[in-house]
Parts: C-alpha cells; sequence; structure tokens
C-alpha cells in the first residue's frame, strides 16, 4: 500500500503544487517541508483551528492577501507515510472532509477579495476547490462505483466507451509517466482510488453540509513515531491485530454489488464490464477483510 500512497502524493505535489506554484502562484500549503514569512502569517491572520486543514486555510487567506507561493521541487526531506490502512483513511477523511468544509467557508470571501486577480479567483474557486475537492471524489465513486455496475442491469441505459475506459486509461498512463518505477502497479492503484472514493465521498458530504463529525481530528498512525502525548482535541489511532476487527462491511457490502452485477453480466450481458467490475469488486474484498497496509504498530 505504500507505494500506491506514493503515487497519489506524487499526484498532488507535481499537479497541484507545482502546477499552482507556475500558473496561479498559489496551492495549499504542505507542513511537511513548508517554509513560511512571519508578515504573510501576521497578514493573513494567523493560524485557525475552524478546519482540520489549517495549513491549507492559512495559504487560502495568505493568497487572498495577494501573497504568492513558491513550490521549489528538487529540496528532498524526510516524511513518513500512515502505516495501516485504518491510519490513512482517517488522514484522507480529515484531508477531505477540512477542504470541503473550508470550501464552504471560504468561497465568498475569494469571491470579494480586492488583492487577486479574476483568473487566480477562478483558479482557487473552481479548479483547486470544486474540482480537485469536491467533484471528483464524488464524480468517481457514482460513476465507477454505481452507475457503471448499475448501467449492466438496465440495458437501455448506454454509457460511452470513453467514459469507461478511456478516462482511466489515460489517467494511468499519465501517471505511468510520472512514475515509470510503479508502472506495474497502476491498475492496483486505480482499483485502490476507487475504493477509497468511497470514504471520500462521505468525507466530502459531511464536509459540505458541516455534519457529524466534520472537525473529528484523529492522529495518525506511522510506524517511526515514538509513543507521546496526545493534543486534547485529538484522539490517537487504536489498532487491533484480530480479524474481526479489522473487517471492513461496508466495503463487503460494495463487493457483494459489484459481484452480483459483474456475474449478471457474464449471463445476460452484452459487454465485457464484467471484466473491470470482477476486478473491482476483488479490490473492495481485499480492502474489507482488512488486507491492505501493515499490521499494525503501536504509536
Amino acid at each position: 500500500m505504500t507505494r500506491i500512497q506514493r503515487i497519489s502524493l506524487d499526484y498532488h505535489f507535481k499537479v497541484e503544487q507545482e502546477a499552482g506554484s507556475s500558473t496561479f502562484a498559489f496551492f495549499g500549503f504542505n507542513g511537511t517541508a513548508g517554509v513560511w514569512r512571519i508578515p504573510a502569517i501576521e497578514e493573513a491572520g494567523g493560524w485557525k483551528d475552524r478546519t482540520t486543514v489549517e495549513d491549507m486555510d492559512l495559504a487560502v487567506r495568505a493568497g487572498l492577501k495577494g501573497w504568492k507561493f513558491l513550490y521549489v521541487g528538487d529540496i528532498k526531506v524526510k516524511s513518513e507515510l500512515p502505516c495501516t490502512f485504518k491510519a490513512y483513511r482517517h488522514q484522507q477523511h480529515r484531508w477531505t472532509c477540512g477542504a470541503a468544509n473550508l470550501f464552504r467557508k471560504v468561497a465568498l470571501d475569494i469571491l470579494i477579495a480586492k488583492n487577486v486577480s479574476i483568473w487566480k479567483k477562478f483558479h482557487v474557486l473552481y479548479s483547486f476547490f470544486f474540482v480537485r475537492k469536491i467533484i471528483t471524489h464524488i464524480v468517481t465513486f457514482l460513476f465507477y462505483s454505481v452507475v457503471v455496475p448499475a448501467s449492466v442491469l438496465v440495458p437501455e441505459v448506454k454509457i460511452p466507451l470513453w467514459g469507461v475506459m478511456y478516462i482511466p486509461t489515460s489517467i494511468t498512463l499519465l501517471n505511468a509517466l510520472r512514475n515509470p518505477r510503479f508502472i506495474h502497479i497502476m491498475p492496483f492503484w486505480v482499483l485502490f482510488e476507487n475504493v477509497m472514493s468511497l470514504h471520500r465521498i462521505k468525507a466530502t458530504l459531511i464536509g459540505l453540509l458541516e455534519t457529524g463529525n466534520v472537525n473529528e481530528w484523529v492522529v495518525t498512525q506511522k510506524l517511526g513515531e515514538a509513543p507521546k502525548a496526545n493534543p486534547e482535541n485529538s484522539k490517537p489511532e487504536t489498532t487491533s491485530t484480530k480479524f474481526r476487527d479489522r473487517i471492513n462491511f461496508t466495503e463487503l457490502g460494495f463487493a457483494v454489488y459489484l459481484l452480483f452485477c459483474a456475474s449478471y453480466d457474464v449471463v445476460y450481458g452484452n459487454n465485457y464490464y464484467y471484466i473491470y467490475l470482477y476486478l473491482q469488486a476483488f479490490a473492495f474484498i481485499a480492502i474489507g477483510f482488512g488486507y491492505a497496509g501493515a499490521s499494525g504498530s503501536k504509536s
């Protein structure tokens, strides 16, 4: 799972940060190796805890004050990835929910900002937030895990081949160009991201509607962490070695749905969607039974 996480993070750095820096001089601040000018922090109003993405929040407010961002890709620093799927899922929930919730809070501020151009406003509102933080998660899950499987049950519904095959193939090839060492696991990355879209769409809706555990902060467990006290407003990630505690029933439920649709397509269908559906079902099954990531370590 570590290699798959690295592919996803590479997209985050190369597309969101480097592209944002070279075009509109804005991207979401990354706390792993970020350097701030003190006047920028002060002028933006300092750190705030109104969302679970306080670094992104500060970046948006600083950008609205006219500050520009620079991405330097040739500097390398050490960092750690979540060591279990449960930890990774909590991290992705925090990032996805926080970004959607931040969009709800700053959309109007971006529209009425006076120190930025109309093109930068468009980039932040439409490209950075609306497309990448909202629409991407919703469309990925609904289309590839709901609509495509359901279409085999309703023959009257015709989905263009480019929507089913060309788009994910193009995304895979573009990521393969960026990660030639991991080209052999690109199909697994696509299947894994489709499973994660189940959790991301839930987190997106929670953030947009500002309901449920919108401000929940779970400390991400990592293998290299030393035991330490957690902040009062957070709770530690716990890992169980019992098999039944590793079962994810939501993923298994979708696996049953996909297996049914795939089998139906084999018997009554006139296309080859069942190949994708079986593969995606097995991905849901593997993660549903906890066969993703390390078995856990205490932190």
